[in-house]
């Protein structure tokens, strides 16, 4: 997200607005990523059907995430809308604004500890700007790769140092999922084959797969990634190879999920 704001919104894009008056046909609001400049809600885009109230759906000071409908350049009126905004366009402008502010938040420290100037500052943003689509999002990358992902941006070691130290402040995001292995296996050693064929699996995962013993027959299974679709990418051929080790020795196998959850980051 780009700290660079344009004097007006275009229309169709999603915006922060703090609501600042009401009225009987609509809520005055301030649009908070364009200088808070002046939008008008109009009571028929406040919600689906007819809207009796419309303190009843905003309020004084609370902030929405709103459409642009229409943009009068010359008199600088913007008509806005609730209604027409999904849930996961609210997310998503949310998540944005936070990794904006984040990314802000790590500027401003490498300002203070570089003795960077204005002009220095705004020339980092635009070479980080050309790989990433915000400076949370580098960070990140930087704290899950390493510094060399900056190699190509060629800046001076003072800086990666800094970036380097504000990006082990962050608990990286992952995702997690989380369930429950029933295994017997009939075999004459087959407690001994499921312990080892468990272990050689921890280990091909290393710090991402963790199997924990339950109690006969059960135990837990917990795999971590990056990302619900890397977590998967894990998961799968796990689940494959127990089943196929353990029919091969007559034996049971089932899998039962029990949760997949995001943690850390924003």
């Amino acid at each position: 997200m780009s700290t660079e704001l344009h004097e007006l919104p275009e229309v169709g894009e999603i915006v922060i607005a703090t609501v600042t008056k009401i009225g009987d046909h609509g809520a005055y609001v301030n649009l908070d990523e364009y200088n808070n400049i002046q939008g008008f809600l109009h009571i028929s885009e406040i919600a689906q059907g007819w809207v009796r109230s419309v303190g009843k759906f905003v309020k004084e000071g609370e902030k929405k995430v709103l459409l642009v409908k229409k943009v009068r350049e010359g008199r600088a009126e913007i008509d806005l809308s609730l209604k027409q905004i999904s849930r996961d366009q609210k997310k998503k402008k949310l998540l944005d604004v936070k990794r904006y502010e984040k990314g802000k938040g790590i500027i401003k420290s490498v300002q203070e500890k570089t003795k960077l100037s204005g002009a220095e500052i705004e020339n980092l943003e635009d070479k980080i700007f050309s790989k990433y689509d915000s400076i949370y999002d580098a960070v990140v990358d930087i704290a899950r790769r390493g510094i060399d992902v900056l190699n190509d941006l060629k800046l001076p070691k003072k800086i990666l140092d800094v970036i380097v130290e504000e990006g082990s402040k962050i608990k990286l995001p992952s995702a997690e999922i989380l369930g429950v292995l029933e295994i017997t296996d009939t075999s004459s050693n087959g407690i001994e084959n499921i312990k080892k064929k468990l272990q050689d699996l921890e280990k091909k995962g290393q710090n991402g797969v963790v199997i924990s013993y339950i109690g006969a027959p059960k135990y837990r299974l917990r795999v971590t990634a990056p990302d619900f679709k890397s977590a998967e990418r894990i998961l799968k051929p796990i689940l494959e190879d127990i089943q196929k080790n353990i029919e091969k020795n007559k034996g049971t196998f089932k899998f039962t999920r029990e949760t997949s959850r995001k943690t850390g980051g924003i």
